[in-house]
């Protein structure tokens, strides 16, 4: 299956473990300095930002492209 799309850092990566990842390494006040998205400023948590950026494509892009950086960083 992981040979259906090579090219793709991020398939096979659910959007739970990218938030975790995230609040994990930044901290959600970080990350909504990071991010200037209210899912990560106003009573944050993992549950509420997930169901924002399921709905939004836009802020779903901005936090996938801040996990590959951390990723990069991490490794």
């Amino acid at each position: 299956m992981s040979n259906q799309q090579p090219n793709n850092p991020l398939h096979g990566i659910k959007l739970a473990a990218i938030v975790e990842t995230l609040v994990d390494y930044y901290g959600f006040e970080e990350l909504g300095n990071r991010i200037n998205i209210n899912c990560f400023k106003s009573n944050p948590s993992v549950k509420s930002s997930l169901k924002f950026l399921r709905r939004t494509p836009w802020a779903r892009t901005k936090v996938e492209n801040l996990y590959l950086k951390v990723i990069q960083k991490i490794n």
